[in-house]
This record gives C-alpha cells, sequence and structure tokens, in this order.
C-alpha cells in the first residue's frame, strides 16, 4: 500500500471530491521521507534562487527509496505535492529528485534534466539495482 489512508480520508473518497489538503497530509504522514526530501529541495530553491535544486545523495535504505517512486510515480500524488509546494518535480533514477521554480524561467534547465540525454548522463554502475 502507498498511502496510509485514514478512515474518515477514504469515507471523504467514497462521498465524492477529497479535500486536497487531507490527501497531502496523508502523503505527509505516509512517505516522510519522500516528504522531507521535496521540503528541503523547496526551501533550499527559495533561499539559494537558481533553475533548480535536487538531491543526488541515494536514500539511506529500501524503505526510502520506495517513498520516494510511490511518490513520484503516482500522478494524483505528484499533482498533489507539485500544487502544495508550488514547484514542478522532476525524477530520474531512482533518487535524483529535483524542483523547478513554475515559471518560465527553468524550462530550458527543466528540459535537459528530464531528456533521454540527461537520463543516460545520470546513470552509474552503484545505481543499477535502485
Amino acid at each position: 500500500m502507498s498511502l496510509d489512508v485514514s478512515p474518515a480520508l477514504l469515507e471523504q473518497a467514497e462521498r465524492g471530491e477529497v479535500d486536497e489538503a487531507d490527501f497531502v497530509d496523508c502523503v505527509r504522514t505516509s512517505l516522510p521521507y519522500a516528504w522531507e526530501m521535496i521540503s528541503s529541495l523547496v526551501a533550499q530553491l527559495k533561499v539559494d534562487g537558481g533553475e533548480f535544486a535536487d538531491n543526488q545523495t541515494p536514500p539511506p535504505d529500501e524503505q526510502a527509496r520506495g517513498q520516494l517512486l510511490r511518490a513520484l510515480a503516482s500522478d494524483a500524488i505528484r499533482g498533489a505535492l507539485q500544487r502544495h509546494f508550488g514547484v514542478r518535480l522532476a525524477f530520474q533514477n531512482c533518487h535524483r529528485v529535483a524542483v523547478f521554480p513554475l515559471d518560465a524561467s527553468a524550462d530550458e534547465r527543466l528540459a535537459r534534466f528530464t531528456s533521454i540525454r540527461g537520463q543516460l548522463l545520470n546513470q552509474s554502475p552503484e545505481l543499477r539495482d535502485c
């Protein structure tokens, strides 16, 4: 299971539309490593400015790696996180998460990061089984 969904949130979903803030809180509590990673990158981007902020350190264990994969592989989770933090998220391999501002100033850098070339240049034997 990707998320630890409370009975109240599940009931909300069964009745119809879900409050996005409640969903984001569910993501925060269910995927704490992924949440902290993205939160810290957003803070870094705000402090340092620039085109993007990224993480290049592999997760400490498979549980943390799984959290990143679940957060960024789900369109619903990824979209909610992007709206919550006001950024665009990008992902390479099993750990390289990057945050980009919403404005067009980072479009070219985002395109390079998410390109086939960018993906190939971010490969290493240590990450083959991630």
